[in-house]
C-alpha cells in the first residue's frame, strides 16, 4: 500500500474502528426493544469481532515484517486469540456509543450504524484502491464486501421501521447469498 499512511497504521486504523463498530452494535443490541432488533444487531456484533480478529492478526504480522496473511489464515489465527481473551477494550471515547446514548430508540440506532457502515464502505474501499499485493486485495474486498452487506441489512431494516415500525430481521444474512 502506498499514500500518507503506511499499510500497518490503516490496518490500526481499521482494527480500532471494528472495535467501536463491535462495542456500538452490542449496546445496540442490549437496547434494542424488539427481539428482532436485537438479532440484527448482535449479527452485526459477531461480524465486526470477525473483522477485529482477521486485522488484528494481518497488523501484527504486517508490523512484524512478515507481510499480510489472506483471510482464512488471519481468521484461524486471531480467532483463538480473541476467544481467549474476550473482545477488546475500545480505548477513548466512543463516538457511536455516545450518539446513542443520547437517543437510545430502535430507528437511531439504526441511523448511527447506517453512517458508520458508509464511512467503513468508503474507508475499504480507499485501501483496496491502494492495495498492491494480490492478498491485499482479496482481503480487502472480503471485507468490503462484508461491510456493503452491513450497509444493505441497516438500510432495509430503517426502511421497514420507518414505513411500518416494525423490524424485518429475516433478511438473509450472508454475502455468498445475495444478489445485487
Amino acid at each position: 500500500m502506498s499514500g500518507n499512511l503506511t499499510a500497518a497504521e490503516e490496518l490500526s486504523i481499521a482494527h480500532k474502528t471494528e472495535i467501536a463498530g463491535y462495542h456500538f452494535y452490542t449496546m445496540a443490541a442490549a437496547l434494542a426493544s424488539d427481539p428482532k432488533g436485537r438479532n440484527v444487531f448482535t449479527h452485526l456484533a459477531k461480524e465486526e469481532l470477525t473483522h477485529i480478529m482477521v486485522l488484528g492478526q494481518i497488523a501484527e504480522s504486517v508490523k512484524s515484517g512478515k507481510g499480510w496473511l489472506d483471510f482464512d489464515t488471519a481468521l484461524s489465527t486471531g480467532g483463538g486469540k480473541v476467544l481467549a481473551k474476550g473482545a477488546p477494550i475500545f480505548e477513548g471515547k466512543n463516538e457511536l456509543v455516545e450518539k446513542l446514548k443520547t437517543n437510545q430508540t430502535d430507528i437511531n440506532a439504526v441511523n448511527i450504524g447506517i453512517e458508520a457502515e458508509e464511512k467503513a464502505v468508503d474507508f475499504y474501499f480507499n485501501l483496496l484502491k491502494k492495495a498492491e499485493t494480490p492478498t491485499e486485495k482479496v482481503v480487502l474486498t472480503k471485507i468490503l464486501e462484508m461491510e456493503k452487506n452491513h450497509l444493505k441489512i441497516l438500510r432495509w431494516e430503517s426502511e421497514s421501521l420507518r414505513n411500518t415500525g416494525f423490524w424485518c430481521g429475516d433478511m438473509e444474512y450472508s454475502v455468498e447469498k445475495e444478489v445485487d
